[in-house]
């Protein structure tokens, strides 16, 4: 009895306290439950002289209260038929936590490593299907009661691999990548239990600079979520560029989906 109790109030505080933080284009600097397994499935869209998507699936894994993982796959139909792109691996340690009543300060390392078979067209580098490379930063996230505001700086770097570049198209290098996020919870006016549905919304500026030619972007990210039982989560959102001069990135104006499912104190 007293494990289901604490097992409850574990739960509770997942939904309530931190549902806001669970950004949908970007990641806070909290982790995921200790001894908990995550299952994502995303699919994305956009329009590149017609339409195509990108479905990935997706496992998380809580090891500890400071150390989770990722592993993604990517299929596309951006190359002419639907098929398996490539694969990703991700990591963040948390090395701070500042804890108060309703509120928190936490700081996390991140590093992802990516592989994919698509040519390359553009400068810019996305690890979340389109090219091969790593990627490493830190993010900052402060929770103040129904608001979370987050932010993270990475470097990126690509993987060369002469047979993907196609002649007289930019070549994907190194980038300088940041988003600043905010969520705030809508609903519930008042928590009673952590059953009770939750309604976030999110508002995100994602980036990139090249740090050889000054050449990059800015979009705008608006997001809408619900989050089931503290269990179950649903996103949406689109990103739009405001600012920018990199030509044929591929995350340009495109829609993002997703369900979540999320298992807690399952690993030994």
């Amino acid at each position: 009895m007293r494990y289901l109790q604490i097992l409850a109030v574990l739960l509770f505080f997942s939904g309530a306290a931190k549902s806001q933080e669970l950004f949908v284009f970007s990641e806070p600097a909290s982790n995921m439950p200790a001894k908990s397994l995550g299952i994502r499935l995303t699919n994305e869209g956009m329009s590149q002289s017609g339409f195509v998507s990108r479905t990935i699936p997706e496992v998380m894994i809580g090891f500890n209260k400071n150390l989770m993982g990722h592993a993604q796959g990517f299929f596309s139909d951006m190359d002419g038929r639907y098929r398996l792109e490539g694969g990703s691996l991700y990591a963040k340690y948390r090395f701070l936590s500042n804890d108060g009543l309703k509120s928190h300060f936490r700081g996390s390392a991140f590093a992802r490593v990516s592989t994919s078979k698509r040519p390359t067209y553009t400068q810019d580098i996305n690890l979340e299907g389109d090219n091969s490379g790593f990627q490493g930063g830190l993010i900052f996230t402060q929770l103040l009661h129904k608001l979370a505001l987050s932010g993270s700086v990475s470097y990126m770097k690509s993987f060369r691999n002469e047979g993907k570049q196609l002649p007289d198209m930019d070549r994907p290098d190194k980038m300088l990548s940041y988003t600043l996020s905010s969520g705030y919870l809508l609903l519930p006016f008042v928590y009673k239990n952590y059953n009770q549905p939750n309604f976030n919304l999110y508002f995100e500026v994602l980036g990139k600079t090249n740090p050889e030619n000054g050449r990059s972007y800015v979009d705008f990210a608006p997001a809408v979520q619900v989050v089931l039982n503290s269990r179950t989560r649903i996103d949406a959102g689109y990103r739009f560029e405001v600012a920018g001069n990199l030509k044929d990135r591929y995350t340009k104006n495109m829609y993002l989906v997703r369900l979540e499912l999320n298992m807690f104190n399952i690993l030994k």
